[in-house]
């Protein structure tokens, strides 16, 4: 998978067929942060941008800018599972938490 990424935040892009121009969005944020280019070299140049701009214009209002997400994710799993990815974890000899964050990337980058 293909990350534009500035500054910890990241992008969500799509294709406009009806404007015939890549858009994107900030990722990760409640904000929406739009901004568009006609070539992947335009759209980084928006991207870079509108996070700064994002920034700047918190900071004029006297207001943190939302963080991207932390890296720190609380699951809720029957106990069957929970017991069953502590028996995988532990037979792989790692823990609960690096054995599911190497299962979360693995599922995610394929």
């Amino acid at each position: 998978m293909n990350k534009m990424i500035y500054k910890g935040y990241a992008a969500r892009i799509e294709y406009s067929e009806e404007d015939r121009c890549l858009i994107g969005h900030i990722a990760g944020i409640k904000d929406v942060v739009g901004f568009h280019g006609e070539s992947v070299g335009e759209l980084r140049t928006a991207f870079e941008e509108a996070v700064e701009d994002y920034l700047t214009t918190c900071e004029k209002l006297n207001r943190a800018p939302q963080k991207p997400y932390s890296g720190r994710l609380m699951l809720r799993v029957s106990p069957e599972i929970h017991a069953a990815v502590a028996m995988a974890a532990q037979a792989s000899g790692k823990s609960i938490n690096q054995w599911a964050a190497e299962a979360f990337a693995r599922a995610v980058h394929t």
